[in-house]
């Protein structure tokens, strides 16, 4: 795992997705990193957990269009390595499974975390919007 982020690759973490896509308050702000697809690295998890809150509760057409912009970024698969990272990221930094998926992920990546989640407040290669 590195602790150095080459800031033109990003992962935006579940929470900035589904704001920009539900247009919520902070949706523009989100907008910036996510419009940025050749930079973008999804996490699995983050498919998985956009996909079923957009299909619960912004409908078929909204989720198909998150399906639609993360196809076109890499995404990051969910392998046995990457689980020891993250098993390891969670312990370190007291993270639930999910957020320690997505931090590995982007930690592992090189990648700047962006997210509005104060779980990852203050951890190396975050920034919250």
């Amino acid at each position: 795992m590195t602790d150095a982020t080459d800031s033109s690759r990003i992962v935006v973490d579940s929470a900035g997705w589904v704001e920009y896509l539900g247009e919520g308050p902070k949706a523009d702000a989100f907008e910036a990193y996510l419009r940025r697809q050749n930079e973008l690295i999804v996490p699995a998890i983050v498919v998985y957990e956009v996909y079923k809150k957009l299909m619960a509760y912004g409908g078929e057409t909204t989720a198909n269009c998150f399906l639609s912009a993360a196809s076109r970024a890499e995404i990051a698969d969910f392998d046995a390595l990457a689980a020891i990272a993250a098993a390891q990221v969670s312990l370190a930094h007291r993270l639930a499974m999910a957020d320690a998926i997505v931090y590995a992920t982007a930690q592992n990546s090189g990648a700047e975390l962006v997210t509005s989640d104060r779980h990852f407040e203050g951890l190396p290669g975050v920034t919250l919007v």
